[in-house]
């Protein structure tokens, strides 16, 4: 049973990861349409009277446009994206036919949805209910959103990772391999194509009823979401759980300019390039909001709790380390290298942090905050998509000073446990430990030789010898923060010896591990793979 389980969670685990690509790619759109549709906005630049430079003609306004527009595309396109990028992160081997089999078989899909609707005459105006169809890279169809994407994505990976080694009889020989992963691809999603325009009808029920039912919920359904979230943030699984809040109709739908739009995020962003946008959603934010007040300010204050338990002659050390830390959390939002401290020092800690992370979703929530994200809740992001629009639009205001009130908060509870419990914290460790960050790489190897990415070198060789050897690793890829790789058999994996290479700590459930390394991770996995000829 538990072998099973395992199973399931490395299914669950590799799902995750595969949304990882795309996810990847929100930073920059955002960015790009944050400073564009900021700046070109005529409401935004009549209030501070810049029309000579950023009005209508400018050369300034040309390049806002460009960039707004660069950006907006992104967010239209997201469906095929995750068609691609789920096929290339579920993907086994030859990933670039993967992709490649993702496009046909989106296109190919969503052509027989429209070839469906055209035959039963529901593309006639009034024939379905308002929202149901939707226009996705040019063709008319069902209104699925990113789970469109990511059925391609799941199926063209599985038929993939069965056939693109497949050979045929030697009359059709030139089919076989990975020119047969298209061919069989195109031909199944005609039949999905078909099967999804009789079903999917009443999965969309479903989805609007379970969004329903968060909304129904109200602020207490906000609380949940920010609690699960965060509480999934150590098994890798939290990318699975707000994707579909922030991406499909579970995270709620708008009328924006006309066009239906569905999900947390995408409301958000069709908010912000749409220029009559007054006051931005809160009930589409609040799957957003939370992130801030914790991410920029109380694990600051979990920092300061941490340094100051520290003992006299290892503060030196701690401070360094805790400062640097809780800098990139502020400015980035990215919150592991703290998180997985106190995680795997103090699990104490991490379940009073999931707690008040619950709390700061609820209240901003209650507080009407609207300030969304493209990947995290760091100042880059409170700046661009909360400052910049104006207090009016966002309730930005309430976010620093529940964020002062958070620092504090953070700081008082964790001095308590971490001195109470005598909780290990970095600077508190025995006379023969060492001061660290559970990210902190090459604590007991070093070498004297940068990562540079494809570059063999010892602490990659040690790597793969703590996951067992090159015969039991299955399969390798990463997310922002963890090396996650499939083994044969978890019993050879060294967990002692990976922690020599610098991970913050190993997460196993049966043959799925995950190895925590940080923002580095994906140099880390580049050289790892191409040790594995993966």
């Amino acid at each position: 049973m538990s072998n099973n389980k395992g199973k399931v969670f490395g299914v669950v685990q590799r799902i995750g990861r595969s949304f990882m690509l795309p996810i990847a790619l929100l930073p920059i759109a955002g960015i790009l349409l944050g400073i564009g549709a900021s700046f070109t906005n005529e409401a935004t630049i009549a209030k501070f009277g810049l029309e000579n430079i950023l009005g209508a003609g400018t050369i300034l306004h040309s390049i806002l446009t460009v960039m707004k527009n660069a950006g907006d595309i992104i967010f239209a396109n997201l469906p095929i994206i995750f068609a691609i990028g789920v096929s290339i992160g579920m993907a086994k081997q030859e990933r670039g036919v993967a992709a490649l089999s993702g496009v046909i078989a989106y296109l190919v899909m969503n052509t027989t949805i429209n070839a469906m609707l055209q035959i039963n005459g529901l593309l006639l105006e009034g024939a379905l209910p308002s929202g149901s169809v939707a226009p996705t890279v040019g063709i008319m169809s069902l209104q699925m959103g990113v789970f469109g994407g990511i059925i391609v994505g799941l199926g063209v990976a599985a038929l993939h990772n069965k056939f693109y080694n497949i050979e045929l009889p030697q009359v059709i020989a030139f089919f076989g391999g990975t020119r047969f992963v298209p061919i069989i691809s195109s031909v199944v999603y005609i039949f999905v194509g078909i099967l999804l325009f009789f079903v999917w009808p009443y999965v969309q029920s479903g989805i609007l009823w379970l969004g329903n039912l968060v909304n129904v919920l109200g602020y207490a359904g906000t609380f949940v979401y920010g609690l699960i979230e965060r509480s999934l943030i150590p098994f890798g699984l939290h990318h699975v759980f707000y994707t579909p809040f922030w991406q499909t109709a579970v995270g709620g739908e708008m009328v924006i300019g006309g066009q239906l739009i569905q999900g947390a995020q995408n409301i958000f962003f069709a908010q912000l390039a749409d220029p009559g946008t007054t006051e931005f959603s809160v009930s589409a934010a609040r799957f957003m909001a939370g992130k801030f007040p914790f991410m920029m300010f109380g694990l600051g204050g979990a920092a300061l709790a941490m340094y100051t338990s520290a003992k006299a002659n290892r503060k030196k050390t701690a401070g360094a380390l805790l400062l640097a830390a809780t800098i990139t959390a502020f400015l980035t939002g990215i919150t592991e290298p703290l998180e997985f401290t106190f995680l795997f020092v103090a699990p104490i800690l991490y379940a009073i942090h999931a707690v008040f992370a619950g709390l700061s979703f609820m209240l901003m929530h209650i507080l009407g905050v609207a300030v969304g994200q493209t990947f995290s809740g760091g100042f880059i992001d409170f700046m661009l998509f909360g400052v910049l629009q104006g207090n009016d639009k966002t309730n930005w205001i309430w976010i620093p000073i529940v964020g002062i009130f958070y620092f504090i908060l953070y700081f008082i509870v964790f001095k308590f446990f971490i001195v109470k419990f005598n909780l290990k914290t970095p600077g508190r460790e025995d006379d023969n430990e060492e001061t660290k960050l559970y990210t902190r790489k090459d604590v007991d190897f070093k070498t004297d030789t940068p990562i540079e990415a494809g570059v063999v070198d010892d602490t990659t060789s040690l790597i793969i010898q703590g996951l067992g050897g090159k015969d039991n690793i299955i399969d390798a890829d990463c997310c922002a923060t963890r090396l996650r790789v499939t083994v044969k058999e978890a019993s050879l994996v060294d967990k002692d010896m990976l922690k020599r290479t610098g991970a913050a700590g190993v997460i196993g459930n049966g043959t799925a591990i995950q190895v925590v390394y940080g923002p580095q991770v994906n140099v880390i996995t580049s050289k790892v793979k191409k040790v594995l000829e993966f």
